[in-house]
């Protein structure tokens, strides 16, 4: 019994001696996949969709610059810890004044809500150069400023759609997605919505009250079917609020793509796990040799 009890904590101390030479090696795969995971999901995120610039400009060095820099330092100190805000700069009259929000998506935490936000700041410094009012939407988060308050007002023109070149005939599509746009209606802020194989989703700018979401919903999802028939992805961005569809594998990856594909992200991640599990698999495997030799 005795040779057997020492045998026995032989093997214990053997198995606890494996692990613990493995375990540093699949801890660090795992923290390189959490990071490569993170900085892709931030690539996307800061993808850039549209821009729209004011043809008046300021001058440098101007009181309304000086509002303007202060307005986009507080609009990037508050992404860190808010996915909505808006902020007001100065006191003068209308040319020194500046009003701004911005606004995540709300699956975005807050820390690719400021990363998209930063970049988002320096992206419309370099698209829209001393325009005195000026929006630009990325994939992930909006920004706008003026040198007139637009906030908490209802503002339906569109401004950015995109219809994929894929289309279809499908009668169950088209029943799956008139379902999802008909549930995005029904929005007061924020909807995510899926039918089958196709999935929707429809936000509003945190200035606007419920009721006046749910009208420029309402604008966005008519759009999407006007503009967009048969298209098996749509996206339609309106002044305050936007709305899309896709059925699986049309996800609209970005403004600059020349159609519609497999959703890139999902592909990216699932081929560098694939990779890192596999070095995993080798890590295991060649320690496991190591210690039967």
């Amino acid at each position: 019994m005795l040779v057997k009890d020492n045998n026995n904590k032989k093997k214990k101390k053997e198995h606890s001696k494996y692990y613990k030479s493995i375990s540093p090696n699949i801890i660090l795969i795992l923290i390189i996949i959490l990071i490569i995971t993170s900085l892709v999901l931030q690539a996307k995120a800061s993808t850039f969709m549209y821009a729209s610039c004011s043809p008046s400009k300021y001058d440098p060095n101007s009181p309304y610059q000086a509002n303007l820099n202060t307005l986009l330092s507080s609009i990037i100190s508050s992404s860190s810890q808010s996915s909505y805000n808006s902020f007001v700069t100065g006191s003068g009259d209308n040319t020194t004044t500046c009003f701004g929000l911005y606004q995540c998506r709300n699956d975005l935490n807050l820390g690719d809500c400021s990363a998209c936000i930063q970049s988002s700041v320096n992206q419309v410094n370099l698209v829209c150069p001393r325009a005195m009012a000026a929006s630009l939407q990325l994939e992930g988060c909006f920004l706008s400023y003026n040198h007139e308050d637009f906030r908490g007002k209802l503002d339906t023109s569109l401004v950015y759609k995109k219809c994929s070149s894929s289309r279809s005939n499908d009668g169950e599509f088209f029943k799956r997605r008139d379902d999802v746009i008909a549930d995005l209606e029904v929005a007061g802020g924020i909807r995510v919505s899926r039918s089958g194989t196709v999935q929707g989703y429809s936000q509003c700018l945190g200035d606007l009250t419920p009721g006046d979401c749910r009208q420029c919903v309402t604008v966005a999802v008519e759009e999407l079917k006007d503009a967009c028939g048969s298209a098996m992805a749509a996206d339609v961005f309106l002044a305050k609020c936007y709305a899309r569809y896709w059925a699986s594998g049309y996800y609209i990856p970005s403004a600059n793509s020349s159609g519609y594909s497999d959703d890139d992200i999902g592909r990216t991640v699932a081929i560098i796990v694939g990779i890192l599990a596999g070095l995993a698999i080798i890590v295991v495997f060649i320690s496991f040799l190591r210690k039967t030799c």
